[in-house]
């Protein structure tokens, strides 16, 4: 094991990377509950998206660890499980048709990840484009967290406003989310995680759960449960390119920012074993589909591990062993899970976390951007994050032409903008 993952060369040792996997581990694993907690919202029974979620980890986890020996971790993301559920609802579909959407968008993540193409992709959209997408995915998810929680509610005058912070399940939302602020704001290890665990034992103790157990056997995995022929049937494409070009960005970003904390960026910029490293994500996808999960991403709480000191595949073999742990934890995951005073914090915090790219953007410069803006207002006003995506890619080619910089904009922003105006005009409900 020593000799495999190379300690000593990486100038670390097995107890260093032990920790390392149980930090990360403890700032991740708030997934297992929430995942399900959004995912159940679209029909997908929690059961089932319990063990894709840690399915989806392990697989993933697990090429990270043996094929990159990198520390960054791999499990379902957040916001493309929002997203899922909202396409659910607004396409009038069922959720084996949006997770034929899914595993077609990983089978052409596996197929980008083992050509030049991902790096051509990336390199083509501008950064204005990339901060402003992962932007308004994080408003959308706090939106959605507000929402949940009742904290924000629906009204026939102004479309939203204030909830009853006086009901039970808000207040105890409103309780959670101070409590988790102020854990992560202390830089608490595993802050998102401890503060479940305390407004679920508040919520225990106020009758909001009900816990018939904390240990089983594990669920039975449902496999194959997609319908493929649905997405065509549907012209669900637009759907497909969203989850592939957000589970691009988000994990390409996150793996870059993780391995140049970790020192591993050689002085060129490049990335040793990038392709082992992409495809670890692109397979988790495909396979956390297969068994009924939205597309996952490397983990950018992955840095927490590396923060103590992991620097190998040894702490990503331990956080993987840790989530193959976590299945025999289903009774209470799924009660927690039932309960949205419990995760709505998590969602509200994570969504400030994806607002970080946002300092990045040229707000200066006009034509760089609006578009970021405008990606940023649509996602969460329209519930779609294809609908975001496709105005932001409209209008960036369009400014930068009458700008006069054509020539600086990329021939797939051209194709892109072509195919998402098409699309808008035709097919405006896809």
């Amino acid at each position: 094991m020593k000799q495999f993952f190379r300690l000593e060369e990486n100038q670390t040792n097995a107890r260093t990377e032990v920790i390392a996997g149980f930090t990360t581990f403890l700032t991740m694993v708030y997934i297992v509950i929430v995942n399900p907690a959004i995912l159940s919202n679209a029909g997908v029974p929690i059961d089932q998206v319990f063990m894709a979620t840690i399915i989806a980890a392990v697989v993933g986890t697990l090429i990270m660890a043996f094929a990159a020996n990198y520390p960054i971790a791999i499990a379902p993301g957040m916001g493309m499980n929002a997203y899922f559920v909202t396409e659910v609802i607004q396409q009038d579909v069922s959720y084996p048709v949006i997770l034929g959407t899914v595993f077609i968008a990983g089978i052409l993540f596996v197929i980008l990840s083992i050509t030049r193409l991902r790096e051509i992709l990336i390199t083509a959209i501008p950064p204005s484009l990339k901060y402003g997408i992962t932007s308004g995915i994080g408003l959308f998810i706090a939106f959605l967290g507000l929402r949940m929680s009742g904290i924000i509610v629906a009204s026939e005058t102004t479309l939203v406003t204030l909830g009853d912070l006086t009901a039970p399940s808000t207040l105890l939302t409103v309780f959670g989310l101070f409590v988790t602020l102020a854990l992560i704001a202390r830089n608490v290890t595993g802050g998102l995680f401890i503060g479940m665990l305390i407004t679920g034992v508040v919520a225990y103790f106020t009758g909001q759960l009900q816990v018939e157990g904390v240990a089983s056997v594990p669920p039975a995995p449902v496999f194959w449960d997609i319908d493929l022929a649905g997405v065509f049937s549907n012209g669900l494409y637009t759907v497909i390119f969203a989850f592939l070009l957000v589970t691009i960005f988000d994990t390409t970003g996150t793996m870059v920012g993780v391995a140049e904390q970790a020192g591993f960026i050689r002085k060129d910029g490049s990335l040793p074993k990038a392709r082992a490293a992409l495809m670890a994500d692109a397979s988790a996808t495909t396979v956390g589909a297969m068994f009924g999960t939205s597309p996952s991403s490397a983990y950018i709480e992955s840095s927490s591990g590396v923060a103590a000191g992991g620097r190998t595949g040894l702490t990503t073999l331990i956080v993987a062993s840790l989530f193959i742990l976590s299945m025999f934890f289903s009774p209470i995951v799924g009660a927690v899970s039932g309960v949205p005073a419990i995760t709505a914090p998590v969602l509200i915090i994570v969504g400030c976390f994806m607002m970080e790219g946002l300092a990045k953007v040229q707000w200066q410069t006009f034509d760089d951007a609006f578009p970021a803006f405008i990606i940023i207002l649509t996602m969460p006003l329209t519930s779609s994050i294809a609908t975001g995506i496709a105005i932001g890619f409209i209008t960036y080619p369009v400014l930068k032409l009458v700008r006069g910089k054509g020539r600086d904009v990329h021939w797939i922003l051209y194709l892109f903008a072509f195919i998402f105006i098409l699309q808008m005009i035709f097919f405006p409900g896809h």
